[in-house]
């Protein structure tokens, strides 16, 4: 029976490849892999790929000898990043109290920030609140009457910490996001070095997002989303140093052959453990506390979890295991949901402490004593009163979310936020000639802004980028795509389900790591795989250096525009590309 069946099989004598699924088949004129095509070889190397190191040819062209060479290459995975990093922090800093003024919503997050940190609940300030702050360099009575927010209170503590090392002033109010703004750069260098397994790549990746006009203005406007982004890369970074150190656990329980060389394992697959993963309840940590700074916090939570979840699957996959997803879910799921979610609530409710001890008699934080008051009586009265009165000011906050339909100048849909279609204007003034930097020759007035707007040619050319991890992680089946496609969808879909709501294109600073990643991965195929030839890597090094140079070049251009500098009407003029942008 079986050689009768054999002899039916028209496909014999066709090659492994050709026996495929006719979907496959077609699937592949466009660079598809099927699983069971992946290189073989050593486990080890696919479980934890070593770092990719300069040619030999390089060194020897520089006249560096390989004892140096070696060290120069060690010494390039910190000093690298450290370098970006130093840039990024003396643009960030220089003139920062510049504009001084309570620019956008400034007005409500510095005033919040200064109460919380001394009152424990933000409070009602007086209409011309602003203007006294400027005058008296912040020394004005705190308020006592509690104000409603809509926001958790993490950003803002955040911002405050600023505020009490420099005083309440903009300098103050703008040195926690702009520190921020500086240590993502570096945290952003070091896992684009990671997951590319070069520490050109990585630095290439923060780089951009250091001449980036959006995370520029963001890391010098005391607003919360900038923190928020700040944690979400935290939080990735985490999940990612836990992908290598759990793989590289499961590549020493794996048995090697006689050669040395490591290979696939079921039974091992199938049953290990990988034992403590404190990166896993770094993740939760971070996580936690984005969602205490914004809520849109808790969609990045989901996407990161499902992301984990499927790295271990994948992980056991590599190493040989016959039933994956099932090995996965028993020792797995478990404890990454205990790492990340339960820490993550803990987290978000010790945030509400200021709140939680504050008095529930009526001067307290807003609807402190509403579980004394108006909610009085119920089924959950067994619950503490501050919890009751918590949940009840999060549902009154959630009502107003997806209820906020108030008409904005600056508001956009979230389909215009990749190709920059309506930027948000923080701050603007018409100086006269020879007054607050407008050159006295000028003969007119000159113009003034902070515009809160990526810089044009890095979004654009994100645009394809996205397209390229998109083909990289559906027909590569490659995990970093996979990985910077969950970052981007995690922080910009969502919002694509309030398209009626308020909201504002720098919500997009969130996934904006995650952009310049996408482009340094596609800058990266540009540039040329390994093995390459001379030629075929000399034309692509140019191009890519073209199109970074162009960026930089497009960064400098608008400077003026993120940080406020009188130029002359024509200038700005000539700087709004698009009409939506006036």
């Amino acid at each position: 029976m079986t050689s009768t069946a054999s002899s039916m099989d028209l496909r014999q004598g066709q090659s492994p490849h050709d026996r495929r699924p006719a979907w496959q088949q077609r699937l592949r004129r466009f660079g598809y892999v099927p699983a069971k095509d992946a290189p073989s070889g050593d486990v080890r190397d696919r479980l934890v790929p070593p770092y990719a190191e300069p040619s030999p040819r390089l060194w020897q062209a520089l006249g560096v000898p390989p004892v140096l060479a070696g060290r120069i290459t060690r010494w390039a995975a910190w000093l690298g990043p450290l370098l970006v990093t130093l840039v990024t922090g003396l643009t960030r800093f220089w003139n920062l109290g510049s504009p001084r003024a309570v620019i956008f919503d400034e007005t409500y997050y510095a005033k919040d920030a200064w109460a919380l940190v001394h009152r424990g609940f933000e409070v009602n300030w007086d209409k011309n609140a602003n203007d006294l702050v400027l005058q008296t360099h912040g020394h004005l009575a705190i308020p006592t009457d509690a104000s409603y927010v809509v926001h958790p209170p993490v950003g803002k503590y955040v911002i405050g910490l600023g505020e009490l090392l420099f005083g309440f002033n903009p300098f103050g109010w703008r040195f926690m996001t702009a520190l921020l703004g500086t240590l993502s750069v570096l945290l952003l260098c070091r896992i684009g070095r990671r997951i590319f397994r070069s520490t050109f790549l990585g630095c290439l990746a923060g780089a951009l997002m250091a001449v980036d006009g959006l995370h520029f203005v963001m890391s010098r406007t005391s607003l919360l989303d900038g923190v928020l982004m700040f944690f979400v890369v935290a939080a990735f970074g985490c999940l990612v140093l836990d992908r290598d150190r759990s793989r590289a656990r499961l590549a020493a329980a794996l048995p090697a052959d006689r050669d040395g060389r490591v290979r696939p394992d079921a039974r091992v697959a199938d049953t290990f453990r990988f034992g403590p993963r404190p990166w896993r309840w770094a993740t939760g940590l971070m996580l936690g506390l984005a969602i205490g700074t914004k809520w849109n916090g808790l969609y990045i939570l989901v996407a990161f979890c499902v992301m984990a979840v499927l790295w271990d699957v994948g992980a056991r996959r590599t190493a040989g295991a016959d039933h994956p997803y099932a090995a996965a879910l028993k020792y797995d799921t478990g404890l990454a949901f205990v790492a990340t979610v339960p820490v993550a609530i803990a987290v978000y409710l010790m945030s509400w402490l200021g709140w939680i001890l504050s008095p529930s008699d009526g001067t307290g934080g807003y609807f402190r004593n509403w579980a004394a008051t108006d909610g009085r009586g119920g089924s959950w009265t067994f619950l503490p009163d501050w919890l009751r009165s918590l949940w009840h000011y999060e549902h009154e906050v959630y009502e107003f979310h997806v209820g906020l339909t108030s008409p904005h100048t600056y508001q956009s849909n979230p389909w215009s936020w990749i190709v920059l279609g309506r930027p948000v204007s923080y701050f603007y003034e018409s100086p006269n000639p020879g007054a607050d930097g407008c050159p006295a020759d000028a003969g007119q007035k000159c113009a003034r802004e902070v515009l809160a707007i990526g810089t044009p040619l890095l979004w654009w050319a994100a645009c394809f980028a996205i397209l390229y991890v998109l083909w990289r992680w559906a027909f590569r089946r490659d995990w970093r795509a996979g990985a910077i496609a969950c970052g981007i969808a995690a922080g910009w879909l969502p919002w694509f389900m309030y398209q009626e709501r308020t909201i504002f294109l720098f919500y997009a600073v969130v996934f904006l790591p995650f952009l310049c990643l996408a482009v340094a991965m596609l800058l990266g195929a540009i540039i040329g795989p390994p093995g390459s030839s001379d030629t075929r890597r000399v034309i692509g090094a140019s191009a890519a250096g073209v199109l970074v140079l162009l960026i930089i070049w497009n960064f400098i251009y608008f400077w003026p525009l993120y940080t406020g500098t009188a130029i002359p009407i024509d200038q700005w003029r000539a700087r709004m590309w698009l009409d939506t942008w006036v």
